[in-house]
């Protein structure tokens, strides 16, 4: 029996064989490294800037004995805080050098020591530490130092509790020529850039914000010649800064307190809707408070 004809049908000498598989140009594997390294970097930045990443004994330690990387020692004390809320009784060994920070040029670190020393309202020299940090230059720092020292019943913060409750007003560095760099009603942070002042001789001042808020007012025009300590702009309090102080004061609050509570508990421009009713609880607090007195 003849085997069957297994030649192609156009009687070639069979399919021509595949073209060998070129390998990737330089070109192409440039761009494959180019992705990886867009994907990897920005994942090793986060990765190694992550506040929630757990941190060893031994870096917190390095991070808090070098302060000049503010990022790395910001993690440790939010981990040192957490800690603390979670009991962990070995986490005191830090609390020398958290106190140490209290006294650091940065005000970023000064401020968030004194909310981890607010974590622990039984550490007697957290409790020194912050009323000292009530006089302190920068007023974030020492609004921090009041709510924590809250913690402690302590009422000596009160007064910039209140504060907080206000307008701040800005003055200028130096005297020159005022430049503004934002309008009415912009969101500013602590650090924003909200004006120069400009001399002769190109030297300029900057003005920043020590505060998060909303540019309220400008209480001088743009290009009037402002002395040094002279107001030049007005911040309404940011709702994050009015919602903490009126927690606060529902605890610590006095009569002469309700006038400015009580504000809130009405329409304000810019606060939700959460910060009137937490403004009548307060009042209502320290009315009940002033009435177990009488």
């Amino acid at each position: 029996m003849a085997l069957p004809d297994t030649r192609p049908a156009d009687g070639g000498a069979g399919s021509p064989p595949a073209p060998p598989r070129s390998r990737p140009s330089w070109a192409v594997l440039a761009m494959m490294i180019l992705v990886i390294l867009f994907v990897l970097v920005p994942f090793f930045f986060w990765h190694g800037t992550w506040f929630g990443r757990p941190l060893s004994e031994d870096e917190i330690g390095r991070y808090l004995a070098d302060a000049t990387h503010p990022r790395k020692t910001q993690h440790a004390l939010t981990q040192i805080g957490e800690r603390i809320l979670r009991g962990d009784p070995a986490v005191r060994r830090w609390y020398p050098a958290v106190q140490a920070l209290a006294d650091h040029q940065l005000p970023e670190l000064r401020g968030m020591a004194a909310w981890v020393m607010g974590q622990d309202n039984q550490s007697p020299d957290f409790h020194t530490t912050l009323i000292r940090m009530l006089a302190d230059l920068d007023p974030m720092v020492r609004r921090n130092a009041a709510l924590s020292l809250v913690r402690f019943a302590d009422a000596a913060g009160r007064p910039e509790l209140i504060h907080m409750l206000r307008p701040y007003q800005l003055a200028a560095p130096g005297t020159g020529r005022l430049q503004p760099r934002l309008k009415l009603n912009d969101v500013v942070n602590p650090g924003t850039l909200l004006a120069r002042i400009a001399r002769a001789g190109n030297e300029v001042f900057e003005v920043r914000s020590p505060l998060p808020g909303t540019l309220e007012a400008w209480l001088a025009a743009e290009n009037e010649e402002v002395q040094a300590g002279q107001p030049i702009l007005r911040l309404a309090p940011a709702p994050e800064q009015v919602w903490e102080a009126l927690r606060a004061l529902h605890l610590v609050g006095e009569e002469e307190d309700l006038a400015d509570v009580e504000r809130y508990s009405r329409t304000v421009s810019g606060m939700p809707e959460r910060i009137q009713q937490q403004a009548a609880r307060t009042a209502a607090r320290i009315r009940s408070r002033l009435k177990s007195v009488n």
